[in-house]
């Protein structure tokens, strides 16, 4: 005969069981934003360059270069004093500097645009763009500030929202 206590015991492992197993239950890995450069230095970048993901996904920015420390830090007026260039409502982000093989994870919320840098090698244009969501989601907010802090060189080697839209992932 089972005792009412092992028979609640036997449930709760089972649905333990399915909750652990359950697909959509399952905590989803941070997607990948790698620092890179060239052995000699000569070259800096993120890869990807450009990402869509959905709101609330995890990213976790890697130091791959053998020879550099990077950061990824928004443009926000909090971050040195720059322009904002990330939704209005979201939250400023700097992973501070990186030692290679070293990371850092954030998570971005709020839908719209968001460019970021790395402090050392902004002039680089070492820069990347993530779209959160898509434009017809409330409270999107696209990136182009009235005036803007940034050189036309790291402007131009952002990719566009379209593009990456489109592509979901530009390397």
């Amino acid at each position: 005969m089972i005792t009412p206590r092992r028979q609640f015991l036997a449930m709760g492992g089972g649905l333990g069981a399915a909750f652990l197993f359950s697909p959509s239950l399952k905590a989803t890995p941070a997607v990948t934003i790698e620092m890179r450069g060239t052995s000699r230095g000569e070259r800096i970048w993120f890869t990807p360059v450009g990402l869509a993901v959905s709101p609330g996904t995890a990213l976790r920015f890697i130091n791959r270069d053998n020879g550099n420390s990077h950061t990824a830090t928004a443009y926000h007026p909090a971050n040195y004093d720059r322009s904002r260039r990330i939704p209005f409502n979201a939250e400023p982000w700097d992973t501070g500097f990186l030692l290679p093989g070293e990371s850092a994870e954030i998570v971005l919320k709020v839908p719209g645009v968001y460019d970021y840098y790395c402090v050392p090698h902004e002039m680089a244009a070492m820069v990347g763009r993530i779209v959160v969501g898509k434009p017809s989601d409330a409270g999107w907010e696209g990136t182009t500030p009235a005036e803007s802090d940034i050189t036309i060189e790291v402007m131009s080697a952002l990719p566009s929202v379209e593009d990456i839209l489109a592509r979901g992932r530009i390397d």
